[in-house]
């Protein structure tokens, strides 16, 4: 069972939320909307995927990460380095 099990009707409900934005950002170029309208759109899809990869972040930690811990051996470490390395990849982006 993945961490965020609890929460998937939610994550998927934010995710076709989002898939939606992006065809109205689709749409938005072939009807050669303003491009500041465009950005603002994209900007606001983007803060969307942020909150959900937020979320699964969180989840991951509180669920997977904290078992493998509670658990002990070389899985724990791996976990804890997993998690960092997603981390670092969300900062960057």
């Amino acid at each position: 069972m993945h961490g965020y099990s609890g929460d998937k009707q939610a994550y998927l409900t934010r995710l076709r939320r989002i898939e939606g934005q992006i065809r109205g950002l689709q749409r938005m170029v072939e009807e050669d909307s303003y491009c500041i309208d465009i950005l603002t759109q994209v900007s606001a899809a983007t803060r969307a995927l942020q909150a959900v990869a937020l979320g699964l972040l969180e989840d991951h930690i509180g669920h997977c990460v904290t078992d493998a811990i509670n658990a002990g051996g070389p899985e724990a470490e791996e976990k804890v380095k997993e998690a960092s390395a997603a981390i670092a990849r969300l900062v960057r982006s």
